[in-house]
């Protein structure tokens, strides 16, 4: 197994962890050290790897950074009754190049994956998202990625990649595995009209702040069908965060973003979540607890997923069909866990992207919505994009 890209916990933070309780977070992970090595993997369901890349930031003066802080805090909390094994394993530091640093990020995302460990990746700037991505390349046809962000991030794809522009790369870039891509607490002032609008033309899915902040649950049907999920601590308000973190007195509070990763936890498809545009500064200690937190809630929700979507036996769901604006629209309910899917029609003559794509997560305003004769949102994208 090739993890030599991964430098060891500190020193520092293993001192610090021997001084907490026995029952902390801290006692019960396996850890990466300078004296133990990598640990051993068997049984681990959750992999932590920073990331100490930053230079692809728009912002970025030649500043480094550690990641020390999080795990101090993340280590000192206590678990909830969780039965999955978590591994720390260390920092992935700066390559020679930027693409250097993608390349140890994909190849150990994509050996994790491969073992069925959930990777948490810590940043550095939000660009490695694009090496996450390309880990899938040889795993799965076709790839969903939601961002929690206040941008798209669609940026110049002709230009060198950076921290707002990575989403263009993903889409433009060979090889197309992107079949979705959803931006969640996105703020209009900060995206132009022009990216507003290629996203419509591209059938994805964009929810403004205030979309969310009226309705969280709108996050988790979006969240129930990502396999990479990406948050830019951008996405949270100035309030929130320490002082190197304030980018915006409106953004998800800490109780939003917290919730928005436990739905990403809760999803069976989720296997990779990442956390970054993280700025150490004098007065951290805040920020360094809020990640801390939005990570101890992934791994709750992780350890609540539920295989509910069997829809092979009629047991496990209920099934509704009802008519909207002309459309026949087939809903199932899962008689485990009360979740929606709808049922997305493809077209037998046409080579769609990815035929085994009809079952759509949903919620149940969806289906109360169809009942009143109007197309769901997410269902009219996903027709027209499956049908392209």
């Amino acid at each position: 197994m090739n993890f030599n890209f991964l430098s060891p916990v500190s020193d520092a933070v293993l001192a610090h962890n021997e001084l907490l309780s026995m029952q902390a977070l801290g006692r019960k992970l396996k850890i990466h050290s300078e004296q133990q090595g990598i640990p051993d993997l068997k049984g681990v369901s959750i992999a932590i790897v920073g990331v100490l890349e930053n230079r692809s930031d728009t912002n970025y003066i030649g500043e480094e950074f550690q990641l020390n802080e999080i795990r101090k805090s993340f280590y000192a909390l206590f678990p909830g009754i969780w039965d999955t094994a978590i591994a720390d394993l260390g920092d992935i530091n700066r390559g020679e190049s930027v693409e250097d640093t993608y390349f140890a990020l994909k190849t150990t995302v994509s050996i994790l994956i491969q073992k069925k460990i959930i990777p948490v990746i810590l940043g550095g700037s939000q660009d490695l998202t694009y090496p996450i991505y390309r880990a899938y390349d040889n795993l799965i046809p076709m790839v969903n990625i939601v961002n929690v962000d206040s941008r798209f991030d669609l940026g110049d794809s002709a230009k060198p990649i950076k921290n707002d522009s990575f989403i263009g790369k993903i889409i433009l870039d060979e090889p197309y595995n992107l079949f979705n891509y959803a931006a969640l607490g996105y703020q209009t002032y900060f995206n132009s009209q022009e990216e507003i609008d290629l996203m419509e033309r591209l059938y994805f899915e964009a929810y403004r702040l205030g979309e969310v902040s009226n309705d969280i649950t709108l996050a988790e049907p979006v969240m129930r069908d990502a396999n990479v999920v990406s948050m830019d601590l951008g996405a949270v308000k100035a309030s929130e965060v320490s002082l190197k973190q304030r980018l915006s007195p409106n953004g998800l509070d800490g109780k939003e973003i917290c919730a928005i990763a436990r739905y990403a936890g809760i999803s069976n498809k989720v296997s990779a979540f990442g956390i970054f545009e993280y700025k150490p500064s004098y007065d951290d200690e805040v920020t360094a607890m809020l990640i801390s937190q939005m990570i101890w809630y992934f791994i709750e929700g992780v350890n609540c997923r539920v295989k509910d979507d069997d829809f092979l036996d009629d047991n496990n769901h209920q099934k509704f069909t009802t008519l909207a604006d002309a459309e026949e629209l087939v809903f199932y309910k899962s008689t485990k866990t009360g979740r929606w899917w709808v049922e997305i029609p493809f077209l037998a003559n046409v080579n769609n992207k990815l035929k085994k794509h009809t079952l759509l997560p949903c919620t149940h305003k969806d289906y109360l919505d169809a009942c009143n004769g109007k197309l769901p949102d997410r269902w009219y994208k996903a027709y027209q994009k499956n049908n392209v």
